[in-house]
């Protein structure tokens, strides 16, 4: 685990109170430059403006948005750290961050990334699929043992055995406020699905549906009914003629 203490120097220019709202903010952008807020530390939060090309640096090296740094606002510099983030929606450029006064001596929660290292056991000799569950986990401790992730072996991850946040590897340093019961990995089987043969689908096709069995008995039936029916019915007295005389 490499810690993310970073050397990077973030110059803020203050913005007074009538240089905000979306207005002005546009006009931040123009000068190539972001808005952002600082706060923490007991202090009040001050409206700035700061380079994005650095802030962009930072949230894309190794430790992102975790990264310690020093931040100049008129001579005066603090450890701070990024907290929140905002990208542009079609063109992805940032829009405005919020900054956070970092104390180095006061414990810290914030969420690192589980990087699974190896190949499982399970994937190699049994032929299953290995599946990430949780891919970050929530920690304490202080500003300079931040680690940028935490590694976790899964070289010997076989069927039926599940890798949890109890078992992520961490020093006395690091406290772990996810649940330690919580799943990070395990190995899934693969469900093959038979695909029907060309043979089968044309017969399918082209294939007359049948006549349900019920409907063929029941007519079955009926006629023979009807036959029956006719033979025992008896037969009427012929008619006299009419020219036939009475006796």
């Amino acid at each position: 685990m490499t810690t993310n203490t970073a050397v990077n120097l973030v110059e803020a220019q203050p913005r007074k109170a009538e240089q905000r709202g979306k207005n002005e903010a546009r006009r931040v952008r123009r000068a190539g430059r972001i808005p952002a807020v600082v706060y923490g530390a007991k202090k009040e939060a001050m409206a700035v403006s700061v380079d994005p090309k650095i802030i962009g640096r930072i949230l894309h090296s190794e430790s992102g948005h975790n990264t310690i740094f020093d931040l100049a606002i008129d001579g005066e510099n603090t450890k701070a750290m990024i907290v929140d983030w905002q990208y542009e929606p079609i063109q992805g450029a940032l829009m405005h961050i919020d900054l956070k006064r970092i104390a180095m001596d006061e414990l810290l929660k914030v969420k690192v990334p589980i990087l699974l290292k190896g190949e499982a056991e399970g994937v190699k000799t049994q032929g299953g699929i290995l599946e990430q569950i949780t891919r970050e986990v929530e920690i304490e401790c202080l500003p300079t043992d931040i680690p940028s992730h935490i590694d976790v072996d899964v070289s010997n991850l076989v069927f039926g055995q599940v890798i949890r946040v109890s078992d992520l590897p961490h020093g006395d340093r690091l406290n772990f406020l996810t649940d330690a019961n919580a799943p990070v990995a395990h190995v899934i089987s693969v469900k093959e699905e038979v695909a029907p043969t060309p043979e089968a689908v044309a017969e399918a096709t082209t294939a007359a549906p049948a006549e349900p069995e019920v409907i063929k008995k029941g007519k079955q039936e009926t006629e023979e009914e009807a036959a029956a029916a006719a033979e025992a019915k008896p037969e009427k007295p012929e008619k006299a003629e009419k020219g036939e005389k009475k006796k």
